[in-house]
């Protein structure tokens, strides 16, 4: 095999390794791969380079910007073996992005604030995507966000255009109707209404979060977390006080969950 060990590699040396384990004397996985058949590998490493962030440990995030940058590369090599695009390209394609979106840093455009910048790269975005209508705006965003991420960006677009409530109680009145709404459906056993009145539940509760400046994503990961640690306490605290949770009534549970409350 025609390959160099070094001390130290660069991105050059990651893109013809990539190349080496997809080409005729490779990897029989590597050059099996398809972009679909790793997809889920992109989602799964950068939701991994997420968690690097969020406990603030910066050897895991090189460790994990290599993987996400892995997946980069891999999908650009599989393309440039059709001769459809390589892996300049994609870097010439961000280069121009960023180079057209910031007019006040590469040409003459003022924008005295960070608002004045996202109003400027919402405009310029909109304009390079040929998109006329806001709603046109709202289709391009990917489907395949999280869904309460989604919901979010797809929220602001609307408030653009001032489709939106002046306050949070315009948005807290909304969710409370639409729970009223569910409640209905589930005691007419209309499931099919059950389905959709959620989902207008969980897009009420979105546009709530969006007023006072909560991300809803962040708000639920929390919220797991929070649930997760008050369970094991209370597993704990049954422990202690002999008690075999998974015999006991509702009431028992709930007065354990109430007393970890109290203290957490």
């Amino acid at each position: 095999m025609d390959f160099k060990q070094k001390e130290r590699y660069g991105f050059d040396d990651l893109v013809s390794i990539v190349k080496l384990l997809r080409g005729e004397n490779g990897c029989p996985w590597d050059k099996e791969q398809d972009h679909m058949s790793i997809r889920q590998n992109f989602i799964e490493e950068t939701y991994e380079a997420i968690e690097a962030i969020d406990s603030k440990d910066t050897e895991l995030l090189k460790e994990e910007l290599g993987d996400v940058m892995l997946q980069v590369v891999f999908h650009a090599v599989m393309e440039e073996e059709t001769g459809s695009f390589d892996i300049n390209d994609v870097a010439d394609g961000i280069c121009k992005k960023l180079i057209i979106r910031h007019p006040h840093v590469f040409s003459d455009v003022t924008a005295e604030n960070s608002a004045q910048v996202l109003k400027n790269w919402d405009k310029i975005k909109m304009q390079t995507k040929s998109q006329k209508t806001q709603s046109q705006a709202m289709q391009s965003v990917s489907r395949a966000l999280p869904s309460l991420m989604r919901s979010q960006k797809i929220q602001q677009k609307a408030a653009k255009v001032g489709f939106d409530w002046e306050n949070v109680d315009g948005a807290l009145d909304k969710l409370y109707e639409e729970i009223d709404e569910l409640k209905s459906a589930i005691k007419n056993n209309d499931t099919e209404n059950q389905y959709e009145e959620l989902g207008d539940v969980l897009f009420s509760v979105v546009n709530v979060s969006r007023f006072i400046n909560a991300d809803p994503e962040r708000a639920l990961y929390d919220c797991c977390d929070k649930f997760t640690d008050r369970f094991q306490k209370l597993e704990n605290l049954a422990k202690q006080q002999g008690i075999d949770i998974k015999n006991s009534d509702l009431n028992t549970l709930d007065s354990l969950w109430d007393r970890v409350k109290e203290i957490n």
